[in-house]
């Protein structure tokens, strides 16, 4: 039985960052999401109801400072995971690991007893790494190289595919891992765990066109995604004889009118932004003053503040499913939404949009 995830049937809506102070808005305003478990746990439970398909974590362990200190408090992911498939019936939810900081015969172990949780349910998103500060965290060199950061993840994967896949024990003799007598039940659920990998550089595309299910990238717009994901698929395709789809990132406001929408972006993303935390953020992924012209960079900024640097999708519920809608005639597989308020938001976008969605044939009814 192909898993709901992976039916390809229609347009996979998420929620990402969920898991994480302040979810991808990066505002002071009091009122932005506390990311506690009680909260996370409300919001699992309201997306499982009203039909979105899957949740993402971040994985994070240091803030991005600005008076906020912006992602400061993080539920650890893989724990995390575990909990809400506990409490849920039908949605898939990821965990989100890092290669260079866990071990994987630990994380094999980790993944496939959650997904026993889930009951076949459970996603893994692989992260290569990226973050200096945080490697400096756990005493780590970041290579500079990505050649090595991608060679060390596609051997750490590489273990945890065979840990999944094999019966009784092995070894392994590699340039990074050398293991004896390797073993572990339980097995995932019912087959390999669904795969994501957000890689933007081109050894980071290569990973996820040999071993994703889900390529997850930031774009500009459906514009620009449409040659991404052309790009993407055709890789997986012609280079490793497989199917890889491409999901995208956006972050929502949804009002009964545009003055509205526009305005609550206005209040949370321009008068409360923590700017300082969102110049530490820009200028930790390289996107530097130098780089873009005055208005470039001042897009860039307004986006960060109001999404993580993701695609903003504001407006009336029309609005917000014709822009959805744009995403999916792109030839992308499904999105991540986040929001301010995430469980005081979704209803009114289940109710609102998610009709629209399905009358445009862009979603089938959960």
């Amino acid at each position: 039985m192909v898993k709901a995830i992976l039916d390809g049937k229609d347009f996979k809506l998420g929620l990402f960052s969920p898991n994480c102070s302040g979810g991808m808005a990066v505002t002071k305003a009091p009122d932005r999401w506390s990311a506690s478990w009680d909260d996370n746990l409300r919001l699992a439970q309201i997306a499982d109801e009203v039909g979105i398909d899957f949740l993402l974590p971040i994985a994070r362990w240091i803030g991005y400072g600005g008076e906020t200190n912006f992602h400061g408090s993080v539920l650890d992911p893989t724990v995390w995971a575990a909990s809400l498939l506990a409490s849920t019936k039908r949605i898939s939810i990821f965990a989100t690991i890092h290669t260079a900081y866990n071990h994987p015969v630990v994380v094999a172990k980790q993944m496939a007893t959650v997904d026993q949780v889930g009951k076949g349910r459970a996603g893994l998103n692989v992260v290569a790494g990226w973050n200096k500060p945080e490697y400096e965290t756990f005493g780590i060199d970041l290579p500079q190289d990505h050649d090595d950061r991608y060679a060390l993840a596609q051997e750490w994967f590489d273990i945890v595919k065979k840990i999944w896949t094999t019966e009784g024990s092995f070894d392994w003799d590699g340039k990074f891992f050398q293991l004896q007598h390797v073993e572990s039940l339980p097995k995932p659920h019912d087959g390999m765990i669904p795969i994501l990998n957000a890689g933007s550089s081109k050894q980071g595309r290569e990973f996820a066109a040999k071993n994703a299910n889900f390529v997850f990238t930031i774009v500009g717009g459906p514009e620009d995604g449409a040659e991404v994901v052309k790009t993407v698929t055709s890789q997986a395709t012609e280079e490793f004889h497989r199917q890889a789809g491409v999901f995208t990132l956006g972050y929502c406001v949804v009002r009964p009118t545009e003055k509205e929408a526009i305005d609550f972006l206005h209040y949370y993303a321009e008068e409360n932004a923590d700017w300082d935390a969102v110049d530490n953020l820009m200028t930790l992924q390289g996107m530097h003053a130098q780089s873009f012209t005055p208005e470039m960079l001042s897009m860039f900024r307004n986006r960060f503040a109001g999404g993580h640097g993701s695609c903003p999708i504001i407006g009336t519920p029309d609005q917000v499913a014709d822009e959805i809608e744009r995403f999916a005639k792109a030839g992308f597989g499904g999105m991540t939404l986040s929001f301010f308020d995430y469980a005081a938001e979704l209803p009114y976008f289940a109710e609102e949009v998610l009709p629209r969605l399905e009358a445009k044939g862009v979603r089938l009814p959960r």
